[in-house]
């Protein structure tokens, strides 16, 4: 695991913007695995800057987001597509037919995971996967005594997960109690991992995540076993690692 230090978030979101451009430019026809939230926000940002600045043609890359909340249509102003719509997809020239999300309103879920495995197989597997952190160390929708081995699958969300996730919606009592997810064992098949952390709330996940044990109980811990992660961190993210 190699960890990348940034004095705040915006030196951050430029870091590991960089890195993803370098994957599209040195394979145009990539596949990239996306993270939604508040964190890759500046990184969607940055890769749009340099997408308009020239720099980089997303033309021909393929995405697959880790996760989406069950229940909600693509259309829902809080799913996971309305979010990459408002924040990359309308920005960069990548064809709908190449961007892949779990579809959280699928008559059956089961079969939708099993669908979203296979795409991702088909595609060649991911060659690049953004992550963000959630406090408990959650990766995608990876509560803590999820097991490694699951591939896409429904997880039921923490109550800590879903009150941190009631900002982005009208009411703690509106945000949906469940979520498709790639499982760890989808992500860790990435044969490049990125994860990005902000702010000193996340310092304790990250101290677990980089010098801990290896656990189910935080389940970002498991990178310590990919050949090519990156973990970039703020300074205040960073903060209990020195």
């Amino acid at each position: 695991m190699r960890v990348v230090t940034a004095r705040d978030y915006d030196q951050m979101s430029r870091k590991a913007s960089y890195i993803v451009a370098s994957r599209v430019i040195l394979n145009p026809r990539c596949v990239l695995g996306l993270a939604t939230g508040d964190t890759p926000k500046g990184l969607y940002r940055e890769l749009v800057r340099l997408h308009q600045a020239g720099d980089v043609d997303f033309s021909g890359v393929t995405t697959f987001n880790l996760d989406e909340y069950v229940g909600l249509s693509p259309e829902h102003p809080d799913s996971y597509h309305s979010y990459m719509e408002e924040h990359f997809f309308r920005f960069v020239p990548i064809p709908p037919g190449q961007r892949h999300i779990p579809r959280g309103d699928a008559p059956d879920i089961a079969a939708e995971c099993e669908r979203y495995e296979e795409a991702i197989r088909s595609a060649g597997g991911v060659d690049l996967q953004i992550l963000g952190l959630g406090r408990d160390g959650h990766i995608g929708f990876n509560e803590p005594d999820v097991k490694f081995e699951k591939g896409t699958h429904v997880v039921r969300l923490a109550p800590s997960t879903i009150e941190a996730n009631a900002r982005f919606f009208a009411s703690a009592g509106e945000v949906p109690q469940s979520a498709v997810s790639m499982g760890i064992k989808t992500i860790m098949s990435a044969r490049r991992l990125l994860l990005l952390a902000s702010g000193p709330e996340k310092a304790e996940a990250i101290r677990g995540a980089v010098l801990g044990a290896v656990t189910p109980d935080l389940p970002a811990s498991v990178l310590q076993l990919h050949p090519n992660a990156t973990v970039i961190v703020d300074d205040d993210a960073a903060s209990l690692l020195f």
